[in-house]
């Protein structure tokens, strides 16, 4: 917007200054001279302008006139290119490392690609053009492309605001770096008028030499009336030219910026749809969550009954282990009795013998009663037997079902190992018993026999006695 008002500002203005260093040469001249005294530079800048400003407004009267088709032989439209050239060079630093620019203007005009994207054709195809061999070259053929494109005001006006970035190639005092930089930008506006079918492919732009023809603009005071005729006609046709390109111009930002709600409403509704699906993600996921957390609820319960149940089985196997423990510790008990009492009976039975070696029948008796005696204890024996096969079969049932617990099998493993330990003992304690029970029989035959020998001896019948008894 500032710059679109210095250019309307600067259209209306370049007329009146041309005018006025015309009719008031004595009083410009005072005044240049003036400023030459107080700062040179300013003088240069406010020179530039001036040029600028007859340049540019000769080459519209001039294209209106002539029919506002201009090729690249057209006088006025190379005196343009001058004063733009000496206007880009003013104030231009000098690079002195071998890989940067050097005192020429092709430097800051790069840099127009890099903030108006539309410039990027542009400067490709400078840089696609065999003909050019100098900075300089390019940055002429880059001014004519950009007027053919009608675009250099714009060009300019980007680069111009950025200053930050023409401190790098400008002076602080430097044209491009003052006001007076923005009213030439704004005067290049009026130029988008103008229509300029310009060849720049076979053109030698490298070798051509850059002079400012004042006599141009050195006119005949006749001629000066006769253009103040047709000053309010051409001011009409420009105003009309300008607005029509304000128009275009307006109507492309209108278009970019319906071009650009349509996208912004596309992304949107895209945007929309996304938080949509997202918030949907959400629910599915917080309802997963629940039913995850509702599942994990129900297996720690599930586990903590399986836990009780199995604490629960523990401590009825420990009740019953007991109770099976105490029961064999009666059985031992019960078995150690009765192998005192038949320790004892044993011992009667020998002294009974003793005492009735002279009667056969009391013997027969004594021998069949032994019989009936140790029938029963192999009977016990057997019973004994399968007790302990029963007791082995429940300590191993014992055994399998308590391997799901880790503190409770070492204790168990140790209660096995002592019962086996003690079932091993009683073993041991029967077979003590049968060698014993083998022994007593052995001894009661040799005591049989000898009774037998006794009584042959003394002249009584002789019994048969029953000689094999096996357990």
């Amino acid at each position: 917007m500032q710059a679109a008002a210095a250019a309307a500002a600067a259209e209306g203005g370049w007329r009146r200054a041309g005018r006025g260093a015309k009719a008031g040469g004595a009083r410009s001249c005072s005044l240049s001279l003036a400023m030459a005294v107080k700062d040179p530079t300013a003088v240069e800048r406010a020179n530039l302008l001036n040029m600028a400003k007859l340049s540019i407004k000769g080459l519209i009267e001039s294209a209106l006139s002539f029919g506002r088709t201009l090729d690249s032989d057209y006088p006025p439209l190379q005196q343009f290119f001058v004063v733009m050239e000496h206007c880009l060079k003013h104030g231009l630093k000098v690079r002195k490392s071998f890989l940067s620019y050097n005192k020429t203007i092709w430097g800051p005009l790069e840099l127009v690609e890099k903030l108006y994207p539309e410039a990027e054709e542009i400067a490709a195809s400078v840089r696609d053009l065999p003909g050019l061999k100098t900075p300089l070259g390019r940055a002429r053929a880059w001014l004519r492309l950009a007027l053919m494109q009608k675009k250099m005001a714009d060009y300019l006006r980007c680069l111009i605001f950025r200053r930050d970035l023409l401190s790098e190639f400008y002076e602080y005092h430097a044209l491009m770096m003052e006001e007076e930089g923005v009213v030439i930008v704004g005067l290049l506006v009026g130029l988008n008028v103008i229509d300029a079918n310009l060849c720049v492919k076979g053109e030698d732009l490298d070798s051509q030499v850059g002079v400012i023809d004042f006599s141009m603009y050195l006119k005949n005071e006749d001629d000066i009336e006769s253009k103040e005729r047709n000053d309010h006609i051409a001011a009409i046709l420009d105003q009309k030219n300008y607005v029509e390109e304000l128009n275009r111009q307006l109507n492309g930002t209108v278009s970019s910026l319906h071009s650009r709600v349509d996208s912004l409403e596309k992304s949107n509704t895209k945007l929309i749809e996304e938080l949509a699906i997202a918030k949907n993600n959400i629910i599915k996921l917080q309802e997963e969550n629940h039913h995850l957390r509702s599942e994990n609820t129900l297996i720690l319960m599930k586990t903590q009954r399986h836990l009780e149940v199995n604490k629960v089985d523990a401590e009825a196997e420990l009740q019953t282990y007991k109770h099976s423990r105490q029961s064999l510790d009666e059985m031992y008990n019960e078995a150690h009795r009765q192998l005192r009492e038949e320790s004892q009976l044993r011992q009667d039975t020998e002294n009974e013998l003793m005492v009735q070696v002279g009667m056969k029948h009391e013997i027969e008796l004594a021998m069949k009663l032994l019989e009936k005696d140790i029938h029963e204890k192999q009977d016990t024996l057997i019973s004994l037997r399968q007790q302990l096969e029963e007791v082995k079969a429940i300590n191993v049932e014992m055994y399998q079902k308590l391997q799901g617990s880790e503190e409770a099998l070492k204790d168990k493993s140790e209660i096995i190992g002592r019962l086996e330990d003690k079932t091993s003992q009683i073993t041991a304690t029967m077979k003590q018993l049968e060698q014993s029970d083998k022994e007593l029989l052995t001894q009661t035959r040799t005591l049989a026999m000898s009774l037998v020998k006794c009584a042959s001896s003394e002249g009584q019948p002789q019994y048969k006695l029953v000689k094999d008894i096996s357990f």
